[in-house]
């Protein structure tokens, strides 16, 4: 696996149809190469700008852009890394078919939703034709874990019912 990229270099392995995993502050962002610096992603509808991206507003969009940029632009100030890292579980489309998939869907508008349409789930399912996301996976997982904790301390008597206090 190729180490942490800075926005200054393109790696020379990169290939059309690779997934690109950028490091924000609190979540990863991913695009899909698109060959000739360029990647396609999607970015919520109300920010336009490459430093938005980073913004945690973007994470709880319900409507986003698919848009062809630059890896540099969509990079920012953040580190990336070529991260096809389904490929041993899923086998890829050829890059031909995924090229022609993304070019379709450029300037179209999709629905966004962080644990069943994100843009890790985005950008599988032009690599491999099918959306995975582990990032939604671990939130799920995460949500059910805080979920079910909050009904046993309630059920213990740890967070009180406002039953008990005659409200």
């Amino acid at each position: 696996m190729a180490s942490e990229i800075n926005n200054e270099e393109i790696p020379a392995n990169l290939q059309p149809g690779d997934l690109i995993e950028i490091f924000r502050p609190a979540y990863q962002h991913w695009a899909l190469y698109l060959g000739d610096g360029y990647v396609i992603n999607v970015a919520p509808l109300e920010e336009t700008t490459a430093a938005s991206f980073s913004s945690a507003k973007s994470v709880f969009s319900r409507k986003a852009l698919v848009k062809m940029q630059l890896l540099k632009d969509v990079v920012g100030n953040d580190t990336y890394k070529v991260n096809n890292k389904y490929d041993d579980k899923y086998s890829p489309l050829p890059a031909e078919e995924i090229i022609q998939r993304a070019e379709i869907l450029i300037g179209q508008e999709v629905c966004y939703d962080i644990l069943g349409n994100n843009c890790e789930h985005f950008v599988t399912l032009l690599r491999y034709g099918e959306g995975v996301s582990e990032q939604a996976n671990k939130a799920i997982s995460a949500i059910g874990f805080v979920t079910a904790a909050a009904g046993a301390f309630s059920l213990l008597g740890i967070f009180p019912n406002k039953s008990r206090h005659g409200h």
